[in-house]
């Protein structure tokens, strides 16, 4: 692919770097995975590249060693990062298609989904930036960054790329993020009381931690979903096109679903995905029989409220260190034989029911206990493997992140969206929430030929809109059958 920026050489001593490799990265880039994670950021202004190289050298290749580093075995057979001599235009993607157009959606469609599937190069460092220089119908260019899930969670990888970005208001002020309650341990005189107190509290997370560890084991051993229009059943289906879409939310309106509610913001987005699932369900396949159907939902397992900075997260005295902490919990997705009949709300209803008592468990901790267990006894590629049957036997992975509440801006360029998507899973259905500037944008990310992501997206439209209703008592009795085109991300988000 053809490259405009200046080819700028970045030279690195070729040393071993003392951190070995995680067991979730050698498990994410393996020899049966191969994770990745697009960012895509949505310019508002037409992009030059001319500061792209200075921008990543400066900015982006400090924040951690990892962006400069390979994976070797050493004497021993243990897998580290080494740092190489990284050559930046080999990292960075400039594309050229056609001229003439006035808006290019097909292509940059056509050549994320390329990208999406695309592997690796082992003999360099793990990322690349792919920079879109032409128009869609929702932005004046695109930029893609492509980072491999061994690098770290999303909330590193995230972590890394806004300390990139500067507020658009006031590039003084640093970026704000939503904060999220952190548990405080029990502590003090009254200790002993509260633990009393909390008896049937942990007489039910042993409960729910039997249910929850033993379900897990059946799904990811025995128990597969069934084949429904979400999943394919197929083999290979990682390798296989991915398109993307979104639905853009807003924030405001999803807080005043969860006030008449109760709950939290993920127990709406949670119900209105299980919603509008059902409703693909009926328009992709009348009459279907009712099947088994189970997301996979990331937790971000950090004791933390808001996103760090990267030089936090790598200090030798950082409380909450770069890498991958998450785990997964196993959700059943609510079933219902003619949802247009059901309540939207009881969606909602039932997921904060199923994640609240999913949550009350260490069924999480235990899983990462039986991977490492798995790791020591078997070797880190049984591990991936086991990884792979977990994600394979299962419909779809819900994973969601926090976004900056202002609009960001890099090397003046001010992002209008931004959005994320998880690659290399083996499952036809990937979903991801982000916020950013009081909207939430749910991006999906589907097997490509198998499932209509039009009519995904118009299901997940109808979804939000009829429990946004039904929650102020003001569903229109004349909301009918799917008769308008979903939007992808390059016809739409126009309104945020």
């Amino acid at each position: 692919m053809a490259c405009d920026a200046v080819k700028t050489k970045v030279e690195v001593e070729e040393t071993v770097v003392d951190d070995p490799v995680s067991p979730t990265g050698q498990y994410f880039n393996s020899s049966v995975l191969s994770i990745g994670i697009l960012a895509i950021f949505e310019s508002d202004v037409a992009i030059d590249d001319s500061p792209t190289m200075s921008t990543l050298e400066n900015l982006f290749l400090p924040i951690h060693p990892r962006f400069s580093s390979v994976m070797v075995k050493d004497d021993h057979g243990v897998r580290r990062w080494k740092r190489v001599t990284l050559k930046l235009e080999d990292h960075v993607n400039v594309p050229v298609f056609p001229a003439g157009l006035e808006t290019y959606d097909d292509y940059i469609r056509g050549y994320i989904s390329d990208i999406a599937v695309e592997e690796f190069p082992q003999s360099r460092p793990l990322w690349d930036l792919h920079i879109l220089k032409y128009p869609t119908k929702s932005a004046a260019g695109t930029m893609v960054f492509r980072i491999h899930h061994a690098l770290g969670d999303g909330f590193s990888l995230m972590s890394a790329l806004f300390s990139c970005f500067r507020r658009a208001d006031d590039a003084s002020l640093p970026l704000t993020f939503p904060s999220s309650r952190a548990i405080k341990p029990v502590h003090g005189s009254g200790a002993w009381w509260r633990a009393w107190r909390n008896v049937p509290r942990a007489l039910s997370v042993c409960m729910n931690t039997v249910r929850d560890f033993g379900w897990s084991l059946l799904k990811t051993n025995y128990l597969a979903d069934d084949r429904t229009p979400v999943r394919s059943e197929e083999a290979g289906v990682e390798f296989r096109p991915m398109e993307i879409s979104t639905v853009t939310l807003s924030l405001d309106e999803v807080r005043h679903i969860k006030a008449k509610l109760g709950g939290t913001v993920n127990d709406v987005i949670s119900g209105t995905i299980f919603y509008g699932t059902q409703l693909y369900f009926q328009a992709a396949a009348p009459g279907s029989k009712e099947a088994r159907v189970t997301a996979l939902v990331l937790l971000n397992t950090r004791m933390i409220e808001s996103y760090q900075s990267p030089k936090e997260m790598t200090g030798p005295d950082a409380t909450n260190p770069w890498g991958n902490n998450f785990g997964f919990l196993h959700v059943p997705i609510p079933v219902s034989g003619n949802p247009d009949a059901s309540d939207p709300l009881s969606f909602v209803l039932k997921a904060r029911q199923i994640i609240k008592a999913k949550k009350s468990s260490l069924a999480v901790h235990l899983n990462g206990r039986l991977l490492e267990t798995i790791r020591k006894l078997r070797g880190a590629e049984t591990a991936a493997r086991y990884i792979h049957s977990t994600l394979r036997n299962t419909s779809m992975t819900i994973s969601n992140l926090s976004g900056p509440m202002e609009q960001m801006i890099i090397a003046g360029h001010p992002i209008g969206s931004f959005y994320f998507m998880t690659v290399g899973s083996p499952q036809s259905l990937t979903v991801t929430v982000v916020s950013y500037m009081g909207k939430l944008k749910v991006a999906m990310g589907t097997e490509k030929g198998f499932i209509d992501a039009g009519l995904l997206v118009s299901c997940m439209e109808q979804s939000f809109r009829r429990i946004s209703e039904a929650a102020v008592g003001k569903r229109a009795d004349h909301d009918s059958k799917l008769d308008f085109v979903g939007h992808s991300i390059w016809q739409t988000c126009g309104n945020y």
